[in-house]
Formats: C-alpha cells, sequence, structure tokens
C-alpha cells in the first residue's frame, strides 16, 4: 500500500511529521498537487463524506494522500485538489503542536488515523512509533479508532462519532 505526501511548504521541514515520514521512507513525497495519483484516496477536512472500511479498496488498490499545510490555509489547497476524498472522523490530536486539540492532526496522525480505521492496525502502529508521542495518540483515542475500525460505512461511522459527542 502506497502513503503519498503533498507537502505545501507552509511549515518548518524539522517539525514536519509527513517528512520524517518520507525520510523514511514510509511516505512518498509529491511536490505537485497535480502528481496525486487519481486512484488515490485524499484525506480532506471538508470532504462529506468520512472515511470507513468500505474506503480499504481505494487505499489498496491506489495508496492513501495526506495534504500537508498550513490550517489557516487549509480551504485554498482543498479546493484545487480533486479525487476520491474523504474526511477523517472526530479524533484528539497528540502531537506537540496541537496536543488536545479536536480534529487538528498532524500528517502522521491523519495517515495513521485512516490507516487505523480501515484496518491496518500493524501499519498504524509503525508510523506512529517514529515519533516519540505517537503511539499515544491510539492510547488517547482508543475507544474512537476501535469503533470506527468495526463500522461498515460512513454512515456508522458518523453515528459513532455523535454518540461520543454528545
Amino acid at each position: 500500500m502506497k502513503l503519498y505526501l503533498y507537502n505545501a511548504k507552509q511549515c518548518s521541514p524539522n517539525l514536519c511529521t509527513g517528512l520524517k515520514l518520507v525520510r523514511h521512507n514510509k511516505a512518498i513525497l509529491l511536490s505537485r498537487l497535480s502528481e496525486i495519483p487519481k486512484s488515490s484516496l485524499i484525506l480532506d477536512p471538508f470532504a462529506s463524506k468520512a472515511l470507513s472500511l468500505e474506503d480499504n479498496r481505494y487505499i489498496i488498490r491506489g495508496g492513501l494522500t495526506v495534504i500537508d499545510c498550513s490550517w489557516k490555509l487549509v480551504e485554498d489547497i482543498f479546493d484545487r485538489v480533486k479525487g476520491i476524498k474523504r474526511a477523517l472522523p472526530y479524533l484528539v490530536a497528540v502531537n506537540p503542536i496541537n496536543y488536545g486539540k479536536p480534529t487538528k492532526l498532524s500528517s502522521a496522525e491523519a495517515f495513521a488515523a485512516a490507516l487505523y480505521i480501515t484496518n491496518h492496525k500493524e501499519e498504524a502502529k509503525e508510523i506512529l512509533s517514529l515519533f516519540k508521542w505517537g503511539l499515544n495518540f491510539i492510547k488517547l483515542n482508543e475507544n474512537l479508532l476501535e469503533d470506527y475500525s468495526k463500522a461498515e460505512n460512513s454512515t456508522e461511522i458518523i453515528k459513532i462519532q455523535n454518540q461520543y459527542l454528545t
């Protein structure tokens, strides 16, 4: 399974979790949005459909793409991206920059969350193990991630998310 990272160069390269994945040969770096494979599933916080187990077929066939950009400029970049898009459900970040903030995941957390939800749990843990704080992401979100990984489709994911939020 291929993991792709488009880096918009909007953060410090030394702090970028996505670039660390590239340096460890866990992800393939893309230099232009147009390089995103058409068959790849793209994580997009504005997508109308939540990522679920049924999306595993896209990840296996075409890979998984994370777009690494500043949260302040996220709308502009995602407006320009075309393809199969899915949003991650509610999860809480543990990365040092956005610790404790809901939905403000780093690129590594986003990759890991998507892999975990689509039942590639060992691959998710492998990615997170590269960071001192990484496996704490799974610990903090374990109940959610486990429940999400059992959901068959986007509708079930939203129901689970809403149960946790109410």
